[in-house]
């Protein structure tokens, strides 16, 4: 696993999208099995550039999220590999029944891309902010749930995962997100990342929070405290191992995740450390709100995003590991 970190806190000029596209493209070269099925928004994902070299295997299935997925499934059922692509809330919400059972129970092999997760969607506003998507697909038994944060981690994640054999579901902010890793850096599904090493807490981060855990990482340092961060890029299957490295050395965690806390990142770690290795947790996220219109740093302060939170939750959790 090649890594490069770079987590400079400057917006990457690439869109995060095209670093799917981009291994899209890639692979659909060398593997005529591989297919792109969008729902109405390949302009939105730039799909058009796989339409033009590849016609026959980019299709767009219209606003109908459930048939495409039903038509992905059967295309997989023949030894296809598709890749379905929505927004997030009709990636989710709309077609689930759909993606359990046509693709999931009939273990196939359908990757679902789901892009403007949590406030990402920003001004598209309340019915299209999904805070609640990955924990649906969490659930699904063998799936695969990955956040990537960046162009080079969405592109190399997105190789991986057509390997898979199983349902998949990934994340994909669209743009405005911070660079983390460097052009080559490679990933695997299940493996996180230790970026900071850290002695007093760890942050656990994912997506566009893993920039804002890093600048949190930076203020502790300034304060005393030895902070160390996690990039959980895969939600599902967990990394447990690191996870409980971290909680034995550290004594205490802090969950970053754009989503819903009590079903998403956060949950999931607080499952292993509570069957594990139980220390004093705190989570930052979506706390059972809905979405609403705005600009993503506006929507990030509203929802207690910014690296300001995660500094007070480490706090909080020192002080509780101190104290219990």
């Amino acid at each position: 696993m090649k890594i490069e970190l770079i987590a400079n806190h400057t917006t990457d000029k690439r869109a995060n999208r095209d670093g799917y596209i981009s291994a899209m493209a890639e692979m659909m070269r060398e593997n005529e099995k591989l297919v792109h099925i969008d729902c109405d928004l390949m302009g939105c994902v730039n799909a058009g550039k796989l339409q033009k070299e590849f016609p026959q295997r980019t299709i767009n299935a219209g606003i109908a999220e459930q048939n495409a997925v039903g038509v992905a499934a059967g295309m997989a059922a023949t030894g296809m590999i598709p890749f379905v692509h929505s927004f997030g809330c009709f990636a989710a919400r709309r077609c689930f029944d759909q993606a359990f059972l046509s693709a999931g129970y009939s273990q196939l092999p359908v990757h679902i891309v789901g892009t403007d997760p949590g406030v990402t969607a920003a001004f598209n506003g309340a019915t299209h902010m999904p805070f609640e998507d990955a924990a649906l697909y969490l659930t699904a038994p063998g799936a695969v749930v990955v956040d990537p944060c960046d162009y080079v981690q969405t592109k190399s994640l997105t190789e991986k995962l057509a390997a898979y054999s199983r349902l998949s579901y990934m994340r994909v902010i669209r743009k405005g997100f911070q660079t983390i890793y460097g052009d080559g850096s490679e990933f695997e599904i299940g493996k996180g990342v230790t970026l900071r090493e850290g002695s007093d807490v760890t942050i656990i981060a994912s997506g566009i929070l893993l920039d804002e855990a890093l600048i949190a990482e930076e203020k502790l340092r300034e304060d005393g405290i030895s902070a160390r961060v996690i990039d959980m890029h895969t939600w599902k299957p967990l990394d447990e191992e690191l996870i409980l490295k971290a909680a034995a050395e550290t004594g205490c965690i802090v969950t970053a995740e754009n989503h819903q806390v009590s079903c998403g990142l956060g949950s999931a770690v607080a499952n292993v450390l509570v069957r594990n290795e139980p220390v004093p947790m705190e989570r930052i996220g979506i706390q059972e709100r809905y979405g609403q219109v705005g600009p993503q740093k506006f929507l990030m302060e509203e929802y207690g995003l910014m690296a300001e939170d995660i500094v007070w939750a480490a706090k909080r959790a020192i002080i509780r590991k101190r104290t219990k």
